[in-house]
């Protein structure tokens, strides 16, 4: 299933670049040959731009992307390394949970009611904030699906091995130099 999600996933984020990168060149066409810029490219391309970015945010972490500081992690024992790793997991996890899911329900719930739109669209923004939620359960989901994976690594063997699923977890608990799986 997560395979799945991780292409629908990229493919949705491969059409939103194309068509803001469509939009873009429209809007900069008609600015420059039609002398007055579409009114309608600048708002879209802002929303397109919200939307890839924070669905990029929760591919990202799915493919374990994000940017991390990895100061303390190389100087931790194997049962530290595990323990960081479930730690950050549960924090990123309750962060998209509280501020991503609930948070971002919480907006569209009141720009709804508000009845709230977009200028030029006439596009109701609840619509544009709902990529908060999505992509809160999103990040949820890869969080639990990361945390199940290590718990059954680390059920299945007590020490890091030079298996591929090993690397994987080590991949996931250290920079690639450091995890040294090749």
């Amino acid at each position: 299933m997560r395979t799945t999600i991780d292409k629908s996933l990229a493919a949705i984020l491969v059409f939103l670049m194309v068509l803001m990168t469509l939009d873009v060149l429209w809007g900069v066409f008609t600015r420059y040959a039609l002398g007055s810029q579409a009114d309608w490219s600048e708002e879209l391309a802002r929303f397109l731009l919200i939307w890839i970015g924070i669905l990029g945010a929760a591919y990202a972490s799915g493919q374990r992307m994000h940017l991390s500081i990895d100061l303390l992690m190389p100087k931790l024992s194997e049962t530290g390394q595990r323990r960081l790793f479930l730690f950050i997991n549960i924090l990123v996890a309750l962060f998209a949970l509280t501020v991503m899911l609930i948070g971002g329900s919480r907006l569209m719930y009141i720009t709804k009611v508000l009845g709230q739109l977009s200028a030029a669209l006439r596009v109701p923004i609840y619509l544009v904030y709902a990529v908060m939620p999505i992509s809160g359960m999103l990040v949820i989901y890869y969080k639990i699906h990361d945390l199940i994976q290590w718990k059954s690594s680390s059920s299945s063997s007590h020490s890091f091995s030079s298996s591929p699923s090993a690397c994987r977890l080590r991949g996931a608990l250290a920079s690639a130099a450091s995890a040294q799986c090749w």
